[in-house]
């Protein structure tokens, strides 16, 4: 199971995953004059020239919702002359979550309990002032709405050691994701990889915090340390195309759960 669960994150990992291969192979040509979306298999696909596509490893592509397949679609639509798989997000999610598939489901729901149990959210620190205001003012906002929302309580602790979190905020967490399919789960496993918490993502799904707001969170120590020291023209680089992964991720839970 944990290898299904790993096959499944491959692309997540640094928010480029399996597009970073890509990257370096030269690209495909197109293909296909037309992508539209149709009904397959109690879903809905994307066909090229009326052919459905499929992932890299060959699994045919069904979605639950049009208006997620429509997205893909947009994707195809948009190419050049080429493919370029940098430039097809969405694409790249949904394929993982298809080659993973329904077995993929409780390891990572699992997983995202894992995080939150352990959550950047919990660990604040202690020095300077500026930083540990700015936790408590955006960190402490939503574990309160989460804990007002879905009853549970939380261990905020100083520092980096470990603090156990209640076994039943755990219980409660496990089941607000529990009814999610593996096509939903990849996504708000994707957003989680990416936040470093599975408490944001948590939030976005259940409405208590707006996508911008979760990606605010997720960066306050970073933008702290941009306060202090200036941009850094690659980090702010791989944050822009971390946000488009983050982007993608939110559509396709938006779309899917």
């Amino acid at each position: 199971m944990r290898d299904i669960l790993e096959d499944a994150q491959k692309h997540m990992d640094d928010g480029y995953g399996r597009a970073q291969k890509h990257a370096r192979q030269e690209l495909r040509i197109r293909f296909y004059k037309s992508a539209d979306v149709a009904k397959a298999n109690g879903g809905f696909t994307v066909q090229l020239d009326g052919r459905g596509i499929k992932t890299p490893g060959r699994v045919p592509v069904v979605v639950g919702s049009r208006d997620l397949a429509e997205k893909l679609a947009s994707e195809w639509r948009a190419q050049g002359e080429h493919i370029d798989p940098l430039t097809m997000p969405l694409t790249r999610l949904v394929n993982a979550a298809v080659e993973g598939g329904p077995a993929t489901a409780q390891p990572l729901r699992d997983e995202i309990v894992k995080y939150a149990g352990n959550d950047l959210l919990l660990f604040r620190a202690d020095t300077p002032q500026e930083l540990v205001e700015a936790q408590e003012r955006v960190w402490g906002g939503t574990l309160n709405r989460i804990s007002e929302a879905l009853a549970v309580s939380f261990v905020p602790v100083v520092g980096i050691i470990h603090q156990d979190q209640p076994a039943e905020t755990l219980e409660r967490l496990s089941r607000v994701i529990a009814g999610l399919d593996h096509v939903s789960l990849t996504a708000l496993m994707s957003i989680t990889n990416l936040t470093g918490s599975g408490l944001l993502a948590i939030a976005l799904l259940t409405g208590l915090d707006t996508a911008e707001n979760v990606w605010s969170a997720a960066h306050v120590d970073e933008d702290h340390n941009l306060r202090l020291w200036g941009a850094d023209a690659e980090a702010l680089k791989r944050r822009a195309k971390r946000k488009v992964e983050f982007d993608a991720a939110v559509t396709v839970l938006a779309l899917s759960a």
